[in-house]
């Protein structure tokens, strides 16, 4: 087991790294670069001057080639932990992003455990009630969370818990604990809050998982194996957990390497309409005026998180699965 996690580790740094050329490459595609977004916003107030243009440009090395500006952004991530400067705020890109990450991260990792508390028994129960009333809500519940947008749910839940509830809406805590510091009582506002973003994004996975696991189960209980526990007497709960759910789990724990980039980036809009401080917004407003260090170190953490995300759906995977070679 320790040797395939270490493989499984080594495997993720050439990855990585391919995935970082390819995310400097994306960045570098539109035309222009930030210093042209900003004398385009500028031009009704005179623009910039082709002195001042060139002294910009050779202050953020943006004269230089994509080579030698792709060398020095990563050799800073990789031995200094510096991510670069963000043109727009002429800020460091870590005093930025890390309070931003630290609410997506937690935003995001509540709404796995959302997903994977309301999708497993209800896609269980619906594969062992099969066509019963509660499988046809199951069903209509998951056609509507993979139909509907998320920012079309987050907005319907905005209005009905201000129209009829008086809450307030947008942000995690009501404005009058903005500037607060952390108490009892901002806690507790701000877990009136956060439940909305987190069944808003985490709808449309709980919607799929569902359908996932009632169609992996239902291709378990059926088999022989199970037909012969059954005629030995064995108890149908004990039967069911011990053998056919635990098979089904394969296909719905590799999901995690795509669930985890999924909500942290399928919140970019979510976070814009319902005004949440995570990285969404940031990272839209970064990819719009072309600060591309900013939107760079956003899409490649991004990125890392499918890795990481498929690194510990192997593990999971080794672990529960005993017919997985660690070979």
């Amino acid at each position: 087991m320790l040797g395939f996690l270490l493989r499984r580790i080594l495997y993720m740094i050439p990855t990585v790294f391919l995935v970082s050329v390819v995310t400097f490459i994306i960045i570098q595609l539109p035309p222009g670069d930030y210093l042209d977004t900003l004398a385009a916003e500028l031009s009704d107030s005179g623009g910039l001057d082709s002195g001042t243009m060139q002294a910009l440009r050779d202050q953020y090395g943006l004269g230089q080639s994509i080579f030698v500006q792709y060398y020095k952004w990563i050799t800073g991530i990789v031995f200094h932990g510096n991510f670069g400067l963000s043109f727009e705020k002429n800020l460091p890109v870590t005093d930025l992003i890390w309070d931003r990450l630290g609410w997506t991260f937690g935003i995001s990792l509540l709404t796995l455990l959302f997903i994977w508390i309301t999708a497993l028994p209800i896609g269980i129960y619906s594969a062992v009630r099969k066509y019963s009333v509660g499988d046809y809500a199951a069903t209509l519940f998951g056609f509507i969370g993979l139909a509907v947008p998320n920012f079309l749910l987050a907005l319907v839940m905005m209005y009905v818990a201000f129209k009829y509830f008086g809450q307030s809406v947008g942000g995690l805590v009501s404005p009058e604990y903005l500037d607060a510091p952390w108490n009892w009582d901002k806690i507790v506002d701000l877990l009136k809050h956060i439940w909305m973003p987190i069944v808003v994004v985490g709808t449309s996975g709980a919607a799929a998982l569902i359908r996932i696991m009632r169609a992996n189960l239902l291709d378990e209980l059926y088999r022989p194996y199970v037909v012969t526990a059954r005629a030995k007497g064995m108890s149908e709960f004990q039967l069911l957990m011990k053998y056919p759910v635990r098979v089904a789990l394969n296909p719905f724990i590799s999901t995690i390497g795509w669930i985890l980039p999924t909500l942290v980036s399928g919140e970019i809009i979510v976070s814009v309409v319902m005004n949440l401080p995570t990285t969404g917004p940031m990272l839209l407003r970064a990819l719009l005026v072309q600060d591309m260090y900013l939107a760079g170190s956003l899409i490649l953490i991004v990125s890392m998180l499918t890795v990481l995300g498929t690194l510990i759906s192997d593990i999971l995977l080794a672990w529960i699965d005993p017919r997985i070679r660690y070979q």
